[in-house]
């Protein structure tokens, strides 16, 4: 499982007619420069075309080893950016894969059983956002081709241009960067599709929260919508279908306040509640809204897409 890269080891800058293969154990094929552009982004495609067919054998093999919850929706690899933004960050390779209810950020390839668990970090699908970096284009003929084949924005100087971001519990992210657009639009599919399976094979998820000094538990269920109830009496104190969300509100730290309607009365009820990963709570609700949606309704799921807009005639 090769990778490739058009920027320089650790730093954000993009060589625009050259770029670099390297083999997993290290073994590099030296600096690759082309006459043009053009050229570069060619072999760059077919390069990485060649890495993708490879990885998804590599899938297809681990997933014979895997059960049928656990499968390996996808993987590769891409470069994280550490530190802050400005001058001082750096990049550095990571290795991604969505599998089961998981996702999985790898120093190294998992080659084995035992792989899976020397994962640098995991966190539970449903609990992350992913999301799209804007990249500022000039129209979309540029969008197009700048997508397809891997191009850079001229507007955006020599900085990476196909970046995503990986929101998880407690505020912080992971920023992460491909080298074309098309590698882009597939992380986003995936992200999509494996957090969906994972909603569907779940069903619900519950979390302890706390309301005036109360000990409350909070359930997302795909079937039902939102239901509260006291942790030691286990007696509803309130249930909403998805439908009947209208709004929500929060303040960063633990409080979140939900909006319902009523369907009796049609009035908004108010209901506040403080957890431990007000975070992790928000992305879960996000992640059941979406995936009842696409359930219902997947044309307006794919409508969404930043990045696979400009792909459909790739």
């Amino acid at each position: 499982m090769a990778r490739v890269s058009r920027c320089r080891a650790g730093a954000e800058k993009v060589r625009s007619s050259a770029f670099e293969v390297q083999a997993l154990d290290g073994a590099s094929s030296g600096i690759l420069w082309f006459y043009t552009a053009q050229e570069s982004a060619d072999w760059l495609r077919a390069v990485s075309a060649n890495i993708s067919d490879l990885t998804l054998q590599n899938m297809k093999m681990a997933n014979k080893c895997c059960s049928p919850c656990d499968q390996v929706v996808h993987m590769g690899w891409v470069s994280e950016r550490l530190g802050g933004a400005g001058s001082s960050q750096t990049f550095r390779s990571k290795f991604l894969a969505l599998k089961g209810s998981s996702f999985y950020i790898f120093t190294s390839p998992p080659v084995s059983t035992l792989d899976w668990v020397r994962a640098e970090k995991t966190y539970n699908l449903c609990e992350v956002l992913f999301k799209v970096h804007k990249f500022w284009l000039p129209d979309d003929c540029w969008a197009q081709a700048s997508l397809c084949l891997g191009l850079q924005d001229p507007n955006r100087g020599d900085h990476r241009p196909f970046c995503f971001s990986v929101l998880v519990g407690h505020g912080r992210s992971h920023v992460f960067s491909v080298e074309l657009g098309s590698e882009l639009a597939a992380w986003e599919l995936s992200f999509q599709r494996a957090t969906f399976l994972d909603v569907q094979r779940t069903g619900s998820k519950t979390y302890v929260c706390s309301w005036q000094g109360d000990t409350l538990c909070f359930t997302v269920d795909f079937a039902l919508g939102f239901t509260c109830f006291d942790s030691k009496t286990k007696n509803v104190l309130w249930r909403f279908k998805f439908s009947q969300l209208k709004g929500s509100s929060d303040d960063g730290k633990a409080r979140v306040k939900l909006l319902f309607q009523n369907l009796d009365t049609k009035q908004i009820e108010m209901k506040e509640l403080e957890f431990q990963d007000l975070t992790s709570v928000l992305h879960c609700i996000h992640s059941f809204i979406a995936a009842r949606v696409a359930s219902v309704d997947p044309v307006f799921i794919d409508s969404q897409s930043i990045a696979r807009k400009y792909m459909h005639s790739s």
